[in-house]
Formats: C-alpha cells, sequence, structure tokens
C-alpha cells in the first residue's frame, strides 16, 4: 500500500540567497536579521523578505534569548530544529539501523532490524520498507513532518538513480531502493555508499565540521571511506573513490572476495580479525578467549576479542593491534594521496578504540613521508554506531540547507 506523507517544503529553497540565509541560521543561530544581512552584504530588505518566508515554513523561529545591551532584548533568529524530521538508514552486512533525526541530526527515535541470511532484492527492500513504517507510525514524531529518507548502502552506488549497482555482503546487483521507496511514501529518497554517509554525518554534526577536506573510513565487515574535498563528497569517474579495502597491502596475502590477494580488508575488516582468532586458537594459542567461548570457537567475534583485549589478554590485544597497523599502511597510502585534514574512523571495529589506534599512530610514525605527514588528525567517530544512519539524514538535509 502506498503511503502518503509530505514531502516538506522543498519548492521555496531554490533561491541561493534563502539557502545562504538558513544555513547561516543554522551555522551561527541565534542570529538577527541586521547581522546576517552584514555578513552576507544583502539588503536588510532582502534579508527580511526571505526570513519571513523561513518564518512562515516553519524552519526558522523567532527568539530572545539574546543578550541585552540595554533595553528590550534583541529578537533574534534560530533553527526550528523539530519542526522536521530525516530518517536514515544504514545498511550493513547483517542489520539494518534506522534513525529519526531532527534538523540539528539529534536522533529522536530508532530501530535496528535483522537481514535474514543471503537475502534476495525483495528481502532488502521489504526490510526497509518495515524500519520506515515502523518510525512513521510509531506516534514519536508527526508523520506529516517528514522531509525524506536517506539511505547509507554498503557497496557501489549510483546516487543519481538511487540504485544499488552491487551490495557485495548479499551478492546482489541494481537494487532499485530509490525507486521503490518513493513509490511506496510519496516523499524524497536520496541514496549513497555507507562510508560516505559516515563521513557526511561526521562532516555535518561530528568532528569533521572544521575540515573542508576529510576523509571517513569505515571499519566493519568491509572497509570503505568517503572523501570529501571543499566540503563535497568525492565519488570518482565511477562511483569507484573510496573502495579503499581493495586496497592491496599483501601480494602474497589472503585472499579477498573480490577475487584478488591481500586486500586491506582480508587483513583489518571484522572478518578478518575474527577468521585469524579462530585459526589460531585451533592451533593451541593461549588465551582467555578460549574461556570466553568454552572452546566453541565458531563463537569467536570482534565483541569477544575486544572483551580479551580489556582483561589484557596478550593475544587479543596483539591481534587488534596488528589490525590497527594494517589499517595504517592503507591510512598512510590515503595521506600520501589526499593529504587531507583529517581522518574519521568509524564502524564496528572501531569499537577497539585505543587497541586499534595504538597500531595505526604506530605505524603512520614509521611510514608518514614528511613531519607534517605524521601529523595527521586521526580520531574515532564523534557520532559512534549511528554515524552511517545520521549521515543518511544528512542527505535529506542536504536538499533543505545547501544550493
Amino acid at each position: 500500500m502506498t503511503m502518503n506523507y509530505n514531502r516538506g517544503s522543498f519548492q521555496m529553497m531554490k533561491s541561493m540567497n534563502r539557502s545562504i540565509i538558513l544555513n547561516m541560521i543554522r551555522e551561527d543561530g541565534p542570529i538577527s536579521r541586521a547581522d546576517i544581512a552584514k555578513k552576507t552584504k544583502l539588503t536588510p530588505p532582502t534579508v527580511s523578505k526571505i526570513v519571513k518566508e523561513l518564518i512562515d515554513t516553519h524552519y526558522v523561529i523567532e527568539t530572545t534569548q539574546g543578550a541585552s545591551k540595554g533595553g528590550r532584548k534583541p529578537t533574534l533568529l534560530a533553527i526550528n530544529a523539530d519542526e522536521f524530521f530525516s530518517l536514515g538508514i544504514d545498511v550493513g552486512a547483517y542489520q539494518m539501523k534506522f534513525v529519526v533525526t531532527n534538523l540539528f541530526g539529534e536522533i529522536k527515535d530508532k530501530v535496528t532490524l535483522s537481514i535474514q541470511p543471503h537475502p534476495a532484492q525483495e528481502d532488502i527492500l521489504e526490510t526497509m520498507k518495515e524500519g520506515i513504517h515502523q518510525l512513521i507510525t510509531s506516534g514519536k514524531n508527526d508523520p506529516d513532518k517528514f522531509l525524506g529518507i536517506g539511505v547509507g548502502m554498503h557497496g557501489i552506488v549510483d546516487p543519481q538513480s538511487g540504485t544499488s549497482l552491487f551490495a557485495p555482503s548479499f551478492n546482489l546487483y541494481n537494487i532499485p531502493i530509490k525507486e521503490t521507496l518513493e513509490a511506496e511514501f510519496d516523499m524524497i529518497v536520496k541514496v549513497e555508499n555507507d562510508a560516505r554517509t559516515m563521513t557526511l554525518g561526521e562532516y555535518w554534526f561530528g568532528h569533521g565540521n572544521d575540515a573542508d577536506t576529510l576523509v571517513g573510513v569505515n571499519v566493519g565487515s568491509g572497509i570503505g571511506a568517503g572523501i570529501m574535498v571543499n566540503g563535497r563528497l568525492f565519488h570518482g569517474e565511477d562511483r569507484l573513490a573510496g573502495e579503499i579495502g581493495h586496497m592491496t597491502i599483501d601480494l602474497s596475502g589472503p585472499k579477498c572476495t573480490c577475487g584478488n590477494y591481500g586486500c586491506l580488508q582480508t587483513l583489518a575488516a571484522g572478518p578478518a580479525i575474527t577468521a585469524r582468532a579462530a585459526k589460531e586458537m585451533k592451533a593451541g594459542r593461549t588465551s582467555v578467549i578460549r574461556e570466553l567461548v568454552n572452546d566453541d570457537f565458531d563463537k569467536i567475534n570482534g565483541e569477544i576479542i575486544y572483551k580479551a583485549a580489556c582483561q589484557g589478554d596478550e593475544f587479543g590485544t596483539e591481534l587488534l593491534n596488528q589490525a590497527g597497523r594494517y589499517l595504517g599502511i592503507g591510512l598512510t597510502n590515503l595521506i600520501h594521496t589526499m593529504n587531507p585534514k583529517r581522518i574519521i574512523i568509524g564502524g564496528g571495529v572501531s569499537k577497539a578504540e585505543h587497541f586499534l589506534m595504538e597500531g595505526i599512530e604506530e605505524t603512520i610514525q614509521m611510514r608518514g613521508l614528511t613531519d607534517k605527514a605524521k601529523e595527521t588528525s586521526i580520531v574515532l567517530s564523534k557520532l559512534g554506531e549511528h554515524a552511517s544512519a545520521i549521515g543518511a539524514c544528512v542527505l535529506v538535509l542536504e536538499e533543505v540547507f545547501v544550493r
């Protein structure tokens, strides 16, 4: 059944001046009309006219929370943050995370659904629909105030058509995400690679908001990167930019699902760390991991390895440090190629935090070409496990705030 929800007031957002003023209120608000005119060099009547439209469409409200210089407090303008909502989906290998955010990227509702093993296209699309229906009808937020849906999908994506060209974890091709969801929900749908949405989320609401040149690295079941140049996502000629998980690190390394050998993700992604742990434990390696899984090595996962490391287990610590060193090689290559101001690391493996960062920093210090390269800012995601889903919400917010 087709749902009929408000697409939001996008029609009035076509003016560049409107976008400039709205963004200024978002970034600098509460702010006065006079300060907007001064900063934008627009005439006061032009500012007043646009501000009136923004207030009439409920994107902006007036507030008196500014400091008074004597007499009445000035009337300032602020984003009406909870008047509209965006819905974001992060499609991983085993589960989908759904979030609802307001205009400031603050999570207002969320749900996580499992993805069945070896799903068909229809299974993926039906799981998306189920999660969206749950959040829109949960009663926590007015359905008429949803601006749109953003999807962060692992693998290769065509953002223009909103199609998943290849989802390696499912071995599926050409999933028509945008077409299907727009027909079902009658609102705008934007689709992007999950590492790029993570990077976009961090750029807007996380550790990237002061960096025009930024790389976000999503380390989970696979490894992907989002690259931002001058505040815009970079896709490359054939949308392959950022597929650093398939950067060759070891010519004699393990075979990757892509068919090559020694790809970064065969050495540092979650399944690679788990596989090495299981292999060495079966060969008799001493570790507290053995007790944690009761000698059932099929139960070894990233959480178990991290727990062992936190207990001071030498093998658990070694596994995470080594993953960090392999990642450090990949990040050094990125630094020498992109020279970004900052690299942000997210995804499930990033929960290993200092165990991972120790190996990363050690390798970059050893391999960085110059002192400046070695000083590149490398931080963990501020938005954590919901970074990609929040970034998917930003895909919709860009339609409102950016022109």
